[in-house]
């Protein structure tokens, strides 16, 4: 059977010139990379959305270039195919351009990752000229950035207003120009992803924006229904892993508690004519 090829940003983009839809997934270790890159998922996103599934913070806030490295470099041993795009964290890029490139560079060559991810529009345009004259491809991310959840004072949908909407058409256009090789749009209204869409040559993914962005992305643990502290509107659960795994383990507790478990065909038998040692 022919090998599947790795997956590469510019053809991302050919995707949306062809009207491919791009499924998108966060992932976080290895044995869901496996499976997921088995399920042929193009893109996997090493999201610091990690802190509150994996780590169990309150927000990505306390997530560092270590953890997301740490993270990454999982995931990719994990694939073959997929795209591994890497989540730059909380003041891996804010401070400077320099902090930027340097933390960038880490995620690739320490962590192993395809591409880098970051927020934000305007502010953040001089970062993402330097990394991609690295060498490093980058996608953007607008609308509800969580690294900047203190300032919005919560989790909010973003580009209701006329004002907010028109900025950030400008910044998907000029993160575009920058060299970004597709932008996520969260929690914004469905038209206003829709006029995004159709306003860059480059892959929007969307998460709370509507059907008209060229794809979606979703995390692994909403999707499974593994995360259950709160479930955002735009989240759609394909199964309710949590109940089924309760089950589960409840089931094994009742084996063990009966001696049920582990039964003869889970034991390992002695040679005969062998002294045990």
């Amino acid at each position: 059977m022919k090998r599947r090829e790795k997956l590469t940003a510019p053809e991302l983009i050919k995707w949306k010139r062809k009207g491919r839809k791009i499924p998108v997934l966060t992932c976080y270790d290895f044995s869901f990379a496996r499976i997921l890159d088995a399920a042929e998922i193009p893109v996997l996103l090493v999201g610091d959305s990690l802190g509150q599934v994996v780590l169990g913070y309150e927000t990505t806030l306390p997530v560092t270039v270590d953890d997301m490295i740490h993270h990454t470099r999982a995931v990719v041993r994990g694939t073959s195919r997929a795209l591994v795009v890497a989540d730059m964290p909380f003041m891996s890029y804010q401070a400077s351009v320099g902090d930027a490139v340097r933390s960038a560079g880490r995620l690739v060559q320490e962590g192993r990752a395809d591409a880098v991810k970051l927020e934000g529009g305007a502010r953040t345009l001089d970062a993402v000229k330097a990394i991609v004259e690295t060498g490093i491809p980058v996608m953007g991310h607008l609308g509800l950035t969580p690294q900047s959840i203190l300032a919005f004072g919560g989790y909010r949908v973003q580009g209701k207003l006329k004002s907010e909407a028109a900025r950030l058409i400008k910044d998907a256009v000029a993160l575009s120009e920058a060299g970004c090789f597709a932008i996520v749009l969260e929690m914004i209204p469905a038209p206003l992803a829709r006029e995004v869409s159709v306003e860059i040559p480059i892959p929007t993914i969307g998460i709370g924006a509507g059907p008209d962005c060229d794809g979606q992305v979703l995390v692994v643990h909403d999707l499974l229904g593994l995360f259950t502290e709160f479930t955002p509107k735009f989240v759609r659960r394909f199964m309710e892993g949590s109940a089924e795994i309760t089950g589960a383990v409840r089931t094994f507790a009742e084996a063990v508690e009966t001696g049920e478990y582990p039964g003869p065909e889970h034991c390992y038998g002695m040679d005969e004519g062998r002294e045990a040692r």
